[in-house]
Protein backbone atom coordinates (compact mmCIF):
# COMPACT_ATOMS: atom_id res chain seq x y z
CA UNK A 1 0.00 0.00 0.00
CA UNK A 2 2.94 2.51 0.61
CA UNK A 3 4.60 1.64 -2.32
CA UNK A 4 1.76 2.52 -4.45
CA UNK A 5 1.19 6.36 -2.44
CA UNK A 6 4.85 6.59 -3.48
CA UNK A 7 4.05 5.88 -7.31
CA UNK A 8 1.12 7.48 -7.04
CA UNK A 9 3.07 11.24 -5.22
CA UNK A 10 5.80 10.53 -8.14
CA UNK A 11 3.35 9.95 -11.09
CA UNK A 12 1.28 13.11 -10.73
CA UNK A 13 4.48 15.47 -10.64
CA UNK A 14 5.60 13.75 -13.47
CA UNK A 15 2.22 14.45 -15.15
CA UNK A 16 2.57 18.24 -14.62
CA UNK A 17 5.55 18.49 -16.07
CA UNK A 18 4.95 16.25 -19.12
CA UNK A 19 1.76 18.52 -19.85
CA UNK A 20 3.55 21.60 -19.26
CA UNK A 21 6.61 20.34 -21.50
CA UNK A 22 3.89 19.74 -23.92
CA UNK A 23 2.97 22.95 -25.30
CA UNK A 24 6.43 23.79 -26.31
CA UNK A 25 6.36 21.06 -28.67
CA UNK A 26 6.74 22.78 -32.63
CA UNK A 27 5.48 20.88 -35.52
CA UNK A 28 7.25 21.31 -39.15
CA UNK A 29 4.73 23.10 -41.73
CA UNK A 30 2.69 20.20 -42.97
CA UNK A 31 2.12 22.58 -45.86
CA UNK A 32 1.48 25.80 -47.38
CA UNK A 33 -0.65 28.51 -45.74
CA UNK A 34 -1.66 30.38 -48.81
CA UNK A 35 -3.84 29.21 -52.10
CA UNK A 36 -2.20 28.69 -55.26
CA UNK A 37 -3.87 28.38 -58.90
CA UNK A 38 -3.43 27.12 -61.95
CA UNK A 39 -2.98 28.83 -65.14
CA UNK A 40 -5.87 29.78 -67.57
CA UNK A 41 -6.08 26.18 -69.32
CA UNK A 42 -3.32 24.44 -67.76
CA UNK A 43 -4.62 20.95 -67.19
CA UNK A 44 -4.81 19.89 -63.52
CA UNK A 45 -2.03 17.10 -64.05
CA UNK A 46 0.47 19.80 -64.99
CA UNK A 47 -0.86 21.65 -62.02
CA UNK A 48 -0.24 19.26 -59.16
CA UNK A 49 3.06 18.16 -60.50
CA UNK A 50 3.98 22.12 -59.99
CA UNK A 51 2.16 22.06 -56.68
CA UNK A 52 4.08 18.78 -55.39
CA UNK A 53 7.98 20.05 -56.73
CA UNK A 54 7.32 23.77 -54.83
CA UNK A 55 5.91 22.05 -51.79
CA UNK A 56 8.97 19.42 -52.01
CA UNK A 57 11.30 22.64 -53.04
CA UNK A 58 10.07 24.65 -49.65
CA UNK A 59 10.36 21.56 -47.63
CA UNK A 60 13.92 21.26 -48.26
CA UNK A 61 14.83 24.80 -48.70
CA UNK A 62 12.91 25.66 -44.74
CA UNK A 63 14.72 22.72 -43.45
CA UNK A 64 11.11 22.45 -41.88
CA UNK A 65 12.29 19.11 -39.06
CA UNK A 66 15.69 20.44 -38.09
CA UNK A 67 13.98 24.16 -37.08
CA UNK A 68 11.22 22.54 -35.09
CA UNK A 69 13.11 20.11 -33.31
CA UNK A 70 15.76 23.05 -32.63
CA UNK A 71 12.46 25.46 -31.66
CA UNK A 72 11.39 22.49 -29.16
CA UNK A 73 14.68 22.44 -27.50
CA UNK A 74 15.03 26.27 -26.79
CA UNK A 75 11.08 25.91 -25.75
CA UNK A 76 11.88 22.98 -23.17
CA UNK A 77 15.15 24.87 -21.95
CA UNK A 78 13.14 27.25 -21.52
CA UNK A 79 11.09 25.88 -19.07
CA UNK A 80 14.00 23.97 -17.30
CA UNK A 81 15.68 27.47 -16.82
CA UNK A 82 12.60 28.78 -14.97
CA UNK A 83 11.97 25.51 -12.81
CA UNK A 84 15.51 25.69 -11.76
CA UNK A 85 15.61 30.14 -11.29
CA UNK A 86 12.13 30.02 -9.89
CA UNK A 87 13.63 27.06 -7.16
CA UNK A 88 16.48 28.65 -6.14
CA UNK A 89 14.64 31.86 -5.72
CA UNK A 90 12.14 29.96 -3.87
CA UNK A 91 14.82 28.49 -1.48
CA UNK A 92 16.12 32.12 -0.78
CA UNK A 93 12.92 32.96 0.30
CA UNK A 94 12.09 30.41 2.11
CA UNK A 95 15.20 29.96 3.99
CA UNK A 96 14.50 33.55 5.20
CA UNK A 97 10.99 32.31 6.21
CA UNK A 98 12.42 29.53 7.99
CA UNK A 99 11.82 26.87 5.72
CA UNK A 100 14.27 26.18 2.58
CA UNK A 101 12.06 23.23 1.39
CA UNK A 102 8.66 24.47 1.03
CA UNK A 103 9.87 27.67 -0.90
CA UNK A 104 12.20 25.73 -3.10
CA UNK A 105 9.00 23.37 -3.67
CA UNK A 106 7.20 26.71 -4.49
CA UNK A 107 9.52 28.26 -6.37
CA UNK A 108 9.93 25.71 -8.59
CA UNK A 109 6.15 25.08 -9.03
CA UNK A 110 6.19 28.69 -10.04
CA UNK A 111 9.15 28.95 -12.51
CA UNK A 112 8.09 26.06 -14.20
CA UNK A 113 4.85 27.66 -15.10
CA UNK A 114 6.11 30.52 -16.21
CA UNK A 115 9.23 29.07 -17.89
CA UNK A 116 6.97 26.53 -19.22
CA UNK A 117 4.50 29.83 -20.68
CA UNK A 118 7.20 31.26 -21.99
CA UNK A 119 9.11 28.45 -23.82
CA UNK A 120 5.22 27.76 -24.96
CA UNK A 121 5.17 31.22 -26.71
CA UNK A 122 8.04 30.87 -28.38
CA UNK A 123 7.18 27.92 -29.53
CA UNK A 124 4.56 29.90 -30.88
CA UNK A 125 6.52 32.01 -32.75
CA UNK A 126 9.22 29.79 -33.89
CA UNK A 127 5.93 27.98 -35.55
CA UNK A 128 4.94 31.26 -37.05
CA UNK A 129 8.31 31.81 -38.38
CA UNK A 130 8.96 28.30 -39.54
CA UNK A 131 5.59 28.72 -41.80
CA UNK A 132 5.96 32.12 -43.11
CA UNK A 133 9.65 30.87 -44.23
CA UNK A 134 7.53 27.73 -46.40
CA UNK A 135 5.19 29.38 -47.33
CA UNK A 136 7.78 32.37 -48.96
CA UNK A 137 9.49 29.51 -50.67
CA UNK A 138 6.58 28.00 -51.91
CA UNK A 139 4.99 30.97 -53.26
CA UNK A 140 8.62 31.82 -54.92
CA UNK A 141 8.69 28.13 -56.45
CA UNK A 142 5.30 28.43 -57.87
CA UNK A 143 5.26 31.97 -59.50
CA UNK A 144 8.98 30.85 -60.98
CA UNK A 145 6.34 28.13 -62.91
CA UNK A 146 3.86 30.33 -64.02
CA UNK A 147 0.73 29.83 -61.14
CA UNK A 148 -0.70 32.48 -59.86
CA UNK A 149 -0.79 32.91 -55.30
CA UNK A 150 -4.01 33.86 -54.24
CA UNK A 151 -3.50 35.86 -50.90
CA UNK A 152 -6.20 35.05 -48.54
CA UNK A 153 -8.04 38.72 -47.17
CA UNK A 154 -8.24 38.97 -44.23
CA UNK A 155 -11.29 40.24 -42.49
CA UNK A 156 -12.27 43.79 -41.23
CA UNK A 157 -15.05 44.24 -39.48
CA UNK A 158 -17.05 47.38 -39.72
CA UNK A 159 -15.47 49.58 -37.32
CA UNK A 160 -17.90 52.39 -35.71
CA UNK A 161 -17.16 55.66 -36.68
CA UNK A 162 -16.62 58.34 -33.80
CA UNK A 163 -17.70 61.43 -34.55
CA UNK A 164 -17.57 63.99 -31.89
CA UNK A 165 -20.02 66.46 -30.91
CA UNK A 166 -19.78 69.43 -32.03
CA UNK A 167 -18.95 71.83 -28.44
CA UNK A 168 -21.71 73.70 -27.18
CA UNK A 169 -21.40 77.19 -26.51
CA UNK A 170 -24.26 78.86 -24.69
CA UNK A 171 -24.56 82.18 -25.87
CA UNK A 172 -23.75 84.84 -23.44
CA UNK A 173 -27.29 85.86 -21.38
CA UNK A 174 -28.97 88.96 -23.24
CA UNK A 175 -27.97 92.52 -21.80
CA UNK A 176 -31.38 93.38 -19.85
CA UNK A 177 -31.68 97.38 -19.32
CA UNK A 178 -33.43 98.10 -16.12
CA UNK A 179 -34.82 101.73 -15.10
CA UNK A 180 -32.59 103.47 -12.59
CA UNK A 181 -34.07 103.08 -9.46
CA UNK A 182 -35.87 105.64 -7.91
CA UNK A 183 -33.95 106.74 -4.71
Amino acid sequence: MISSNKTIGLAIPAAIIALALGGCAVAPPSGPSIAAMPRSGEPLSVFQQNDYACRDYANQSTNGTGAAQAATTNSVNSAALGTLGGAAIGALFGAAAGNAGAGAAIGAGSGLLIGGANGANGAQYSAAGLQAHYDTAYAQCMTSKGETIVQPQPYYSTQPVYVAPRPYYAPPPPVMYAPYPAY
